[in-house]
């Protein structure tokens, strides 16, 4: 069997790729390990660059339909506003952050694909990849193969792809670990706002979603697997509102993870392509990983669609050339929203500070819009 495209991994890059190349009229094939798509939260912010970007391809009214449109970001250590982010003045038709649940992003673009007529191949565990001056294969756990033009590699920071073709990936870890709990809340919790906590303990994030629930992430030194009640409410009543305090009545999902900081050597190795957690990995502070799969997915499926009508393979060139400074900024600014958050106590007064008067300045909340928002990327 062989297609223009193959692409390994059916999140919400690979099947935003997908849809690009479908809508272009050529002819893709996904393929997933999993043997279905998501049904946890895990990403849930959408930026406006990528709502932007989405709109051609007939997915942006549902996802604005169906999510919490946040018009605030805000930075502040315990009750203490250090700066505030209003998006509600940037020039797009979409002026807010969109909270929505990876399952339910994920599911509106499966949706869209199989609307389409595509579809995603699934459980299919790549074991292989090799290519030649004519095409590129993939060969699966089942011993079947799957050949194409091209082939992107959207699997994610283990990316099977990424390591069979060689491309190393260069970064490190962080110490910490996050903890991430999707809750029901009563009090100091905003359901027009998404506000980062900075604390001698470490970050905390609390940004509304659908349903009335609220998303939390923070940074522990040894996060529990299933964080409870009990562990998220100390987080809060440590590090969150102390006016008005928030209170956790009821954990729905919650996880832990570690987060690399962590960039592809390249983008491209020949017919190989990559794109999404595969080429880049950070921290979640800015909420800026899947906004920037999302953005390698509609760039590079546009690329491709014109190299398949016949343009110039230069076209990858850029692609990859371009994209990975790009990451290079974006995990930049979310180590630096990391490193700040998570000052020891000494210097948290002179941080506070700086931070204050900065977030006084309208041109400095007007480039940290800009910067969270993607828009400084069109």
């Amino acid at each position: 069997m062989s297609s223009d495209v193959l692409i390994i991994g059916a999140g919400p890059v690979g099947l935003t790729a997908a849809i690009v190349l479908i809508q272009h009229g050529h002819d893709v094939v996904v393929v997933d390990a999993q043997a279905e798509g998501a049904n946890t939260s895990r990403a849930a912010v959408v930026h406006s660059r990528t709502l932007e970007l989405l709109e051609p391809y007939g997915v942006a009214g549902t996802l604005t339909a169906r999510g919490v449109h946040t018009p605030r970001f805000t930075i502040r250590d315990r009750d203490r506003i250090l700066i505030p982010v209003p998006f509600d003045d940037l020039p797009t038709a979409y002026p807010y952050t969109l909270m929505i649940s990876q399952a339910d992003t994920e599911a509106i673009l499966l949706a869209r694909l199989e609307q389409l007529g595509g579809k995603v191949l699934r459980p299919a565990v790549v074991t292989g990849v090799r290519q030649d001056a004519a095409a590129v294969t993939a060969t699966f756990e089942d011993g079947s193969e799957l050949s194409a033009d091209y082939l992107i590699g959207s699997d994610g920071m283990h990316s099977v792809v990424r390591d069979r073709v060689g491309i190393g990936f260069s970064g490190d870890t962080y110490a910490e670990s996050f903890a991430l709990a999707d809750v029901r809340l009563t009090g100091g919790a905003d359901v027009d706002e998404v506000i980062l906590y900075f604390s001698p303990d470490g970050l905390v994030v609390v940004a509304p979603l659908p349903g009335g629930l609220h998303r939390i992430v923070a940074t522990v030194d040894q996060a529990p697997k299933v964080p409870d009640s009990a562990f998220v409410q100390q987080l809060l009543d440590t590090r969150g509102p102390q006016a008005r305090p928030a209170v956790v009545h009821e954990v729905i999902w919650g996880s832990r993870f570690r987060v690399h900081h962590r960039i592809a050597d390249r983008y491209r190795h020949g017919r190989v392509l990559l794109a999404g957690d595969a080429a880049h990995v950070h921290s979640p502070a800015g909420g800026q990983g899947m906004n920037l799969g999302i953005e390698d997915a509609v760039l590079l499926g546009a690329a491709l669609a014109k190299v398949l009508a016949g343009a110039s393979t230069n076209l990858l060139d850029e692609y990859a050339d371009a994209r990975r400074p790009v990451a290079e900024k974006v995990v930049a600014l979310a180590s630096r929203l990391t490193a700040l958050a998570t000052m020891g106590s000494r210097r948290r007064r002179p941080r506070n500070l700086v931070l204050g008067l900065a977030g006084r300045v309208p041109a400095v909340r007007r480039r940290l819009a800009r910067q969270l928002s993607g828009l400084d990327r069109r």
